[in-house]
């Protein structure tokens, strides 16, 4: 028989892990502090000097958290191992200076950063957004920390801690085929349109591209090697999008930014856009039961984009498409049925579930690893 596992230890366990991640994100925030011109992103750093208040007290209360969590988790769990670790993560914080670290300065400011500033806000933010959510509105009972979560927070750092430099992989091709669609008058002419007008046609023309470079991806077996390890996950969540090979996701966001170098967006827009985009990536995976009835033809829905990741036959290589699942109907790849899919995941073969393991995996013999059109 299954031991039985009381309310207070559930509630222990779950305030011992979540001190444990938060006390781990305090550190890495207190890093950010000491820091920033090695870790903290070029564009954001006048922000956070304008609201320096504002981010120290978001740490000073994440703190707290931790160690409030910890003593729960300490006190509540059949083992404790969870909330120590927490408590012992707070105390390292705090003794890195705490809500009142200050900056060493080592150098002076540099063109590149790590950028993982951008790792703990948007972990700490979406994870705050939609684990509640996931809880409240769930699809399908499953667990908080399901299979493979460890190696897709892995891939969530990667992706976000290395933002700048992904960014600037994906941009170079860009810049060496366009270089010369820079600065002519109808780019002035569409940096000059009003912002919303401007995210609105970014939105169109990103997602046009993104969807051939994505069709391309499960067409061309090689390419699909790649791609499989985004598909690999057997169950959805707001952390399984986050699970993607460096390749794909260089390559991608390489296709993307052709169009945004080439017609000339102004800056804000291209912000506007990305932070757009960080977060419907991650809506679009989630464990969600919403329809949205009267929007699910209009803008990518988590029902929309879960058909993509179905293994059922009726929903391989269908909805393509990012955000407007328009181009999924005039190229014939769409599937919007009232249902959901029963079964999620790559067929023929399954990639490993360790984070080095999918790095790899893809880079061996291609035996076994067919493209969904095979």
């Amino acid at each position: 028989m299954m031991p039985t596992i009381s309310i207070s230890d559930a509630i222990g366990r779950r305030a011992g892990l979540s001190s444990a991640l938060l006390g781990a994100l305090c550190i890495v925030a207190e890093l950010c502090f000491l820091l920033p011109d090695l870790l903290v992103t070029r564009d954001a750093l006048p922000f956070y000097k304008a609201h320096i208040a504002l981010c120290r007290g978001i740490l000073q209360a994440s703190i707290f958290a931790t160690f409030a969590l910890g003593a729960l988790g300490a006190v509540c769990a059949r083992t404790s191992r969870y909330g120590l670790t927490g408590l012992g993560f707070g105390i390292v914080a705090m003794l890195m200076g705490g809500a009142q670290a200050e900056a060493i300065h080592a150098g002076g400011m540099r063109s590149w950063a790590a950028g993982l500033d951008y790792f703990v806000l948007e972990l700490l933010v979406l994870g705050l957004v939609f684990i509640p959510a996931e809880a409240l509105f769930r699809l399908r009972r499953q667990k908080v920390l399901r299979q493979g979560w460890q190696t897709d927070l892995k891939h969530f750092f990667v992706s976000h801690a290395g933002v700048q430099l992904l960014s600037f992989a994906a941009l170079l091709p860009a810049q060496m085929l366009f270089s010369w669609a820079v600065q002519l008058d109808f780019q002035k002419a569409i940096a000059a349109q009003p912002l919303w007008l401007q995210f609105v046609e970014m939105i169109a023309v990103v997602d046009l591209a993104t969807y051939w470079i994505h069709r391309a991806f499960h067409q061309i077996p090689w390419l699909w090697r790649f791609h499989a390890i985004h598909h690999s996950s057997q169950q959805m969540d707001w952390l399984a999008g986050s699970r993607i090979h460096p390749v794909d996701a260089i390559l991608t966001r390489a296709v993307a930014f052709i169009p945004v170098f080439v017609l000339g967006f102004a800056p804000a827009a291209l912000y506007a856009y990305l932070v757009f985009v960080s977060f419907h990536a991650v809506f679009i995976h989630a464990n969600l039961r919403w329809r949205f009835p009267g929007l699910r033809w209009a803008i990518s829905t988590p029902q929309y984009h879960h058909w993509h990741h179905a293994s059922d036959a009726e929903g391989i290589d269908k909805n393509f498409a990012q955000f407007l699942p328009v181009w999924d109907l005039l190229f014939g790849t769409v599937h919007l049925p009232h249902g959901w899919p029963k079964h999620y995941g790559v067929e023929h073969f399954q990639p490993p579930e360790t984070y080095l393991g999918q790095l790899v995996y893809p880079l061996r013999s291609p035996g076994g690893m067919h493209s969904p059109l095979s």
